[in-house]
């Protein structure tokens, strides 16, 4: 066995959140008078946390204070209804019990806020993560490294025979900074193009095609 740790990313990568981010965002983005955003452009403003995503759909001459209070009625807004639309993608779920019955020792990173990651862990997958890390004060966003190798020690595994699948350029920047090989899922919210521009190791079109490279 080449590998017996896999460290996943969550948002287009085990869980479609596209749906519920747009909503929460748009709440948000209406209340403090902006105009709403659309699904596509949602897609392309996702992968570095939501303070980027909200950055990235307000108008660039706003200013810092504007930003938080979107950002805190978009947080607030999210944090009651991010399980609305959001579900596993097809075949994540048969996936992740196959790696739990082998023993693989799995964790999730994410750019999204801690207590969001850690809670969707549990809600849709139960105990079959040992770990969720997500955005903190003691933990730098990806593509910086620290969440992964905060989430291999936790493990107690061997950052050599650890691999990392996500959905974006962040996630194969991260994967690079970490020094750790990378699958890319052609289902998020990239396309395969461009995660093979960015130096993905990998690319899996379905879930169950990740069991063929570890």
């Amino acid at each position: 066995m080449k590998y017996d740790t896999i460290i996943f990313d969550l948002d287009g990568t085990l869980l479609n959140t596209l749906e519920d981010l747009k909503d929460s965002l748009n709440y948000a983005l209406t209340k403090h008078g902006y105009e709403p955003r659309t699904l596509e452009e949602v897609r392309r403003f996702v992968g570095n946390g939501v303070g980027k995503l909200v950055k990235r759909s307000i108008p660039i001459h706003s200013s810092q204070e504007e930003l938080e209070n979107c950002l805190a009625t978009f947080k607030d807004h999210y944090n009651k209804n991010m399980q609305n639309k959001t579900r596993p993608y097809d075949g994540i779920m048969e996936l992740l019990l196959d790696l739990n019955r082998f023993d693989f020792k799995l964790a999730i990173v994410s750019n999204k806020f801690d207590a969001a990651v850690k809670e969707l862990a549990k809600d849709y997958f139960g105990t079959i993560f040992d770990v969720a890390v997500g955005e903190s004060p003691t933990v730098k966003r990806k593509p910086a490294p620290d969440s992964i190798l905060a989430a291999i020690k936790e493990l107690g595994s061997d950052i050599n025979k650890t691999i990392f699948v996500g959905d974006s350029e962040v996630d194969v920047q991260t994967a690079k900074n970490a020094g750790l090989p990378f699958i890319g899922v052609t289902w998020g919210f990239r396309t395969r193009e461009l995660l093979r521009k960015e130096g993905a190791d990998y690319l899996i079109d379905t879930p169950k095609e990740l069991l063929c490279i570890i």
